[in-house]
């Protein structure tokens, strides 16, 4: 909370200054210097905290919370003045209160969302597991071939080495090892429920698409771009089950 005030009140000091500017006619925005470096690094400080308050202002409106910037501006001018209508108690209780307020408001929104998510994972696996080529397991895990090996099939307990990429059921790309343009190895039984009971699934040199509900994949948690309750789809190509000595260093 003490960052969160600090960022505040260094943001209401910008909006200040930026309001005393704009009285100084003579002064416009093209004739702002920036030729020095002390100059950018002013600029950049004011620029830096101007853009964290326009996010932070507009997050709070999303939710509900929309504060008069004028009325932000006002108390920042007060109390440099030594004037602030407010006293210092009574300002934290405040702030303290809308924080306590805005964080109420993202775990309901975060709840929903997960709860519209869960919904729709659902909706999508009913659909998936109509067609033509798709299997689902007493899991609830579903997979499609499209290419098949003839490799041996791995055990949960072996180090594998794979090619993938991962989506939403939107089509949003959230991983992949296409991308990096390098494989990846990792022992079976050290990754989502999906990926273990999956990949024994697949011989060598094959390629599924799995599409793993939440439950076997991160469930309530939200991870990076992958929101709480997501139906993870997967592209994976088995590229080789590695030797014991290769799977014990990866191990270690």
């Amino acid at each position: 909370m003490k960052k969160t005030l600090k960022l505040s009140l260094i943001a209401a000091s910008v909006l200040a200054l930026t309001a005393c500017n704009q009285e100084a006619k003579q002064e416009t925005a093209a004739e702002v210097k920036l030729d020095t470096v002390a100059q950018q690094q002013a600029y950049g400080i004011g620029a830096s905290v101007g853009g964290f308050l326009q996010k932070d202002l507009a997050d709070k409106k999303a939710l509900g919370f929309e504060l008069d910037q004028a009325l932000l501006v006002k108390g920042f001018q007060d109390a440099l003045a030594g004037s602030a209508k407010i006293e210092e108690d009574k300002i934290r209780e405040v702030l303290t209160q809308l924080d306590t307020d805005v964080r109420a408001k993202q775990e309901e929104k975060a709840k929903l969302d997960a709860e519209e998510n869960k919904a729709k994972g659902l909706a999508f696996l009913t659909e998936n597991g109509k067609r033509e080529g798709v299997t689902t397991t007493e899991s609830g895990l579903q997979y499609e071939v499209l290419a098949q090996g003839e490799g041996a099939k791995p055990s949960e307990t072996d180090v594998v080495v794979v090619h993938y990429k991962g989506t939403l059921i939107d089509g949003t790309e959230f991983d992949s090892s296409y991308k990096r343009n390098e494989p990846v190895n990792f022992p079976l039984n050290r990754v989502i429920k999906g990926w273990t009971e999956g990949v024994q699934l697949m011989n060598v040199g094959s390629k599924f698409k799995f599409a793993i509900p939440s439950e076997l994949a991160y469930g309530e948690r939200a991870l990076g771009n992958i929101p709480a309750h997501s139906t993870l789809i997967f592209e994976v190509e088995l590229l080789e089950i590695e030797q014991p000595e290769k799977a014990e260093a990866a191990g270690e």
